[in-house]
């Protein structure tokens, strides 16, 4: 008997523990909703709506000048003066460098010497030639002294013509050695010392107009055929944290076959801390997107979650959610957590 007693026993007691386990015998609260306070319907409320707005697009750029120019020499000559420096603010037609110019000098003067020479030869053979004409009319003179002194007068004539244009390309070659602004600007760099060697082409300055700014980008096609010719277009400026307004001056009708992009030039307006090189964004509208905005006020934050308090049914219940950037109005845009129509709680 007492072989089958003690396993009943423990089998009545295993089964109370896991009842006890269970809760069983604990007390059970039927589920309700907790009454709302009065305080909190007497809260300030704000209703959750949509705003339809922009979506713009940044693509890194570029600021470069449209008008920058590199001064070179024409002559192999040694440089006798540089009279800028980087930096130096120049106008068109201001002399920037001199080179020696003795020989050319030398030689501009000996062609116009000739050329006075020739003037005077020529008003001589011209009038001999007339005098000649007129006697031969008296038939004075014989056909063959007409013909002669119209020889002299032709040949004089076309000595003085090739001397003209001996001393116009003395003077030009001499012009040369005088190398001067071909437009206003700022000198970027020079790259050459008083009594260096110039050489042909080799460049001595560089110079940008600072009026002729522009932001130049690569914009994917998908985006750039969206883009007009003198369209306005917002440049955000992180270095100098400045945001202009700059207009589309070029599309370059032809992709860039290895990123499939096209190349995009805006100008901005002037403003003197802005450089060439220097970093800038484009910011190009890709279109229209629905956006929801509550106040700061209603959002509470929890280590580094927020939150916000949501009537429902009079009822107060915090909500998680996913908040994006303050617009100018002081009103935080809400990512996820929240629909049109919600009742939010302020919590100030």
């Amino acid at each position: 008997m007492k072989k089958i007693i003690i396993p009943i026993s423990a089998l009545i007691f295993l089964l109370l523990m896991v009842a006890w386990l269970a809760g069983t015998f604990n007390n059970k609260i039927t589920p309700s909703f907790e009454q709302a306070t009065p305080s909190l319907i007497k809260a300030t409320t704000y209703t959750v709506k949509s705003s339809t707005e922009a979506i713009f697009e940044g693509v890194a750029a570029s600021i470069t000048a449209k008008q920058a120019t590199i001064i070179s020499s024409r002559l192999l000559a040694r440089i006798d003066k540089i009279n800028v420096r980087s930096g130096d603010v120049v106008k068109k037609g201001d002399v920037l460098i001199m080179l020696e110019n003795n020989d050319l000098s030398s030689s501009a003067i000996e062609a116009g010497e000739r050329v006075k020479a020739l003037v005077a030869r020529h008003t001589e053979a011209q009038q001999n030639f007339h005098r000649a004409n007129e006697l031969f009319k008296k038939k004075i003179a014989s056909q063959f002294d007409l013909d002669k002194s119209k020889a002299d007068y032709l040949s004089i004539k076309a000595e003085l013509t090739a001397a003209k244009q001996n001393l116009a390309q003395a003077q030009t070659t001499l012009s040369y050695a005088t190398l001067s602004a071909p437009i206003d600007g700022k000198v970027v760099d020079r790259f050459a010392e008083p009594g260096n060697t110039a050489q042909a082409g080799e460049k001595l300055l560089s110079l940008y107009n600072p009026l002729s700014l522009r932001v130049e980008a690569q914009v994917r096609e998908q985006l750039a055929l969206t883009l007009t010719q003198g369209q306005s277009i917002t440049v955000d400026l992180p270095t100098v944290k400045q945001t202009l307004i700059g207009l589309v001056e070029e599309i370059v009708p032809a992709a860039n076959t290895g990123s499939r992009s096209f190349l995009i030039k805006v100008s901005l307006p002037y403003k003197e801390n802005l450089l060439p090189g220097m970093y800038a964004r484009l910011l190009i509208p890709a279109g229209h997107t629905e956006k929801l905005y509550v106040p700061q006020s209603s959002i509470s934050q929890i280590g580094q979650l927020d939150f916000a308090q949501v009537l429902i049914d009079g009822q107060n219940q915090r909500r998680f959610i996913r908040v994006g950037q303050i617009n100018q109005q002081g009103f935080v845009s809400i990512i996820s957590g929240l629909i049109e129509g919600d009742i939010v709680v302020a919590v100030n």
